[in-house]
Parts: C-alpha cells; structure tokens; sequence
C-alpha cells in the first residue's frame, strides 16, 4: 500500500507550491475542466438533439432559440458544437494514450538493452521523423477509410517517437546511476527496475509532453475532419464542421466560427498547462527553448 501511494504522488511532489497559482495554468485548467463537463454531460446539457433534421429553420442566424444558430440542414450548431467537444477530446486522449504507450515501451526497451535493437529502432525513429507526421495518417486513414477512428489510430500510431526518444534519453542516463547497479546486485530483475526506477523518472518530461501533445491531437484531428477523413456525417466533429461550413461562409459565418472558436481555446488551453508544467518540472527545458 504504502509503496503504491509513493508511486501516485510521483508527479505532484514534484510540483511547485505557487504551480496552480501562474494566471495561465490556472485558466488553462479551468479551461480543461470545463471541456471534460461538457463532454461527460453533453446528453444532458444539449438543448437539441445533434443529428435532427429541421428544413424549415435552416440557416438561422444566432438567437435566443438557437444561441450559435442553425446549419444548412436545421441543426442546433450549440447543440453540435457541445457532442463534438465529446467526439474530440475523446479521440484525442485515445491518440495520446496509444503514444505514450507505444513510445515509453520503444524508447526504454531500446535505452536499456542498448545494442543491435537500440540501432534498429532509432533508426526507425529517424525514419518516421523524416516524414511529417500528417501526411503520413493522410496516407494511412487513405488506405484503411475515413472514420473518426481510423483517424485516430492513424495519429497514434505515427506520434509515438516523441515519446520514445524521450524515454530512451532517459533511460541511458539513469540505467549508469550507480543505484542502478547496486539495485542489480542485490539480485532484482530487469521488470522491477525498468517499473520501480526507469518509468517513474520518466513520469513527468512524458506528462509535459503528453499535455503539449493533446493540444496538436485535436489540430491533426481537426484538418483530418476538415479533409472529410475523420468523422463522417452526421457525426459531430470540430474539423468536420469547418468543412461542412466552408461552402455557407458567405450566408452562414457562424457555421464555422463557433467550432473554430472552439479548437482554439481548447489548443491553447491544452498549451498553456503543457507550458506551465514543463516550467514546473523541468525549469531547464524553457532555457533551452529561449535560446
């Protein structure tokens, strides 16, 4: 009990007193917060249903009835905007939460057994950092179909080596520590150092990363939508809605500015606690970034 309580408090002992109290992470994180409410309880904070189609009241512009208006097919833009901040953050914690898992297990087990493997997968690292990363879920979504996950899973599979780099940096300074060695002496297995002492140094640089990362998962998934690769009518999606605006910009503005609006705070919020954090934890990495 006593050493799984050590390992949850990993991060936050970490954390400065003043952490919460710098003016953007603090916003960021009532930002954040406010998002996860309106994805946990979009069903019951929608005034409308999301896909109902109301011809004669398409088009309207913004009112008391309809506070962002109505699209071209009757539907409650506020009401769309709201399931789409559930459809977003939701994918864009799976694409994160496949590349911190992929990039930890690269990175480590390339860092820490070194050799031959840790050659063969930095170069598949560099290989993958040639590419930029969307033009490669563009050409994998192309092959297996558009679809919010396939979009998804294209991103995951394409962001880990950030993560992996990070870790295997990692890794190859720890693994010389000199209680590494001793760890080993005394008889521990490679299991309970790479758990007990290689993954719980890594917990806050990939939490910094993994924050900054959620902010560009929902640009990517936003301009797969907006290419009408990710979520398919009538599914609500922030990119989708962009593009299902475009063609109303003239006659429509608020069909595209809300949900733009949207992506934009969200991002920012998203940037704001990553950068709050990485000053947090590791002062060094803004130094090096000012430079």
């Amino acid at each position: 009990m006593t050493y799984w309580f050590k390992r949850k408090t990993i991060l936050t002992d970490k954390l400065p007193p003043h952490f919460l109290k710098q003016k953007s992470v603090a916003i960021g994180s009532m930002v954040i917060l406010g998002l996860a409410f309106l994805a946990i309880f979009a069903p019951h904070l929608a005034p409308y249903d999301p896909v109902e189609v109301d011809l004669y009241n398409n088009l309207l512009p913004p009112s008391w009835e309809h506070p962002f208006g109505t699209d071209n097919l009757g539907r409650d833009v506020l009401t769309r905007v709201i399931y789409a901040t559930k459809t977003d953050i939701l994918a864009s914690l799976f694409i994160v939460g496949i590349s911190v898992s992929i990039g930890l297990f690269i990175g480590i087990f390339a860092g820490y057994y070194g050799g031959i493997i840790d050659k063969v997968l930095v170069g598949m690292m560099d290989t993958f950092l040639a590419l930029p990363e969307i033009i490669l879920a563009l050409v994998l979504v192309g092959a297996l179909g558009p679809g919010i996950f396939n979009a998804a899973l294209a991103l995951s599979l394409f962001g880990w080596v950030k993560y992996a780099r990070v870790s295997r940096g990692l890794t190859l300074s720890i693994k010389e520590k000199e209680f590494i060695e001793a760890t080993k002496a005394v008889g521990f297995g490679d299991f309970y150092l790479i758990a007990r002492h290689i993954v719980q140094n890594t917990v806050a640089p990939i939490t910094t990363l993994a924050a900054l990362h959620l902010g560009h998962a929902i640009l990517s998934l936003a301009a797969l939508g907006f290419l009408g690769l990710g979520a398919q009518p009538p599914m609500p999606e922030w990119g989708a809605m962009l593009n299902e605006g475009r063609v109303f910009l003239r006659v429509g503005w608020w069909l595209s500015v809300f949900p733009g609006l949207m992506i934009m705070i969200t991002v920012l919020a998203f940037n704001s606690l990553g950068d709050g954090l990485r000053d947090a934890l590791d002062p060094r990495m803004k130094e090096v970034m000012m430079k």
